[in-house]
């Protein structure tokens, strides 16, 4: 079972249908919706500020997410995939945005909906990146605009099959 643990009276709020790897980390100022996963070594720390996840995302392995005290928050949008080996520090994601593995995300950076970031990315503080907008590098830069309906289709389908794998464990347990 997953480390879900309480700080500073801040308990993590987990929604229906998600799958936390046993060694996932809640900690403290959590709340995710329904239908999200959280994959193996993944740490979503949420004791110094809080950090708030929609529907039907996937964060995969080795993932970090952090805030800073009293000045940044994470948030996350519905159907969003963040990559394996990501750091999210601080930042807002938007609806079916895609954060590419390896990529940082750094403080009061926004992520437009349906915007990927290339895997490997260093999106600095304050970036912000555009709705359908595709970025890269280190510091990350804007590259192309992404077509609407293909970025969310992409990114509804990495959700649905994130889901998917999630019930494979399930079903690995009866």
């Amino acid at each position: 079972m997953a480390l879900i643990r309480p700080v500073r009276g801040f308990t993590p709020e987990i929604g229906k249908d998600c799958f936390l790897a046993e060694n996932a980390a809640i900690i403290g100022d959590v709340i995710m919706g329904d239908e999200c996963s959280i994959w193996y070594g993944t740490i979503l720390r949420g004791d110094v500020n809080s950090i708030r996840i929609g529907n039907r995302v996937n964060i995969q392995d080795g993932s970090v997410l952090h805030t800073l005290y009293q000045k940044s928050t994470i948030e996350i949008g519905d159907d969003v995939s963040i990559g394996h080996n990501v750091v999210i520090h601080g930042a807002k994601i938007r609806d079916f945005a895609l954060i590419g593995m390896g990529a940082i995300v750094m403080d009061d950076a926004i992520v437009g909906e349906g915007a990927l970031v290339a895997a490997g990315s260093v999106v600095l503080g304050k970036t912000v990146i555009g709705p359908n907008e595709m970025w890269a590098g280190a510091p990350a830069k804007f590259v192309k605009m992404v077509e609407p309906e293909k970025a969310k289709e992409m990114n509804q389908k990495i959700a649905r099959n994130y889901l998917m794998y999630s019930k494979w464990y399930d079903q690995e347990a009866e």
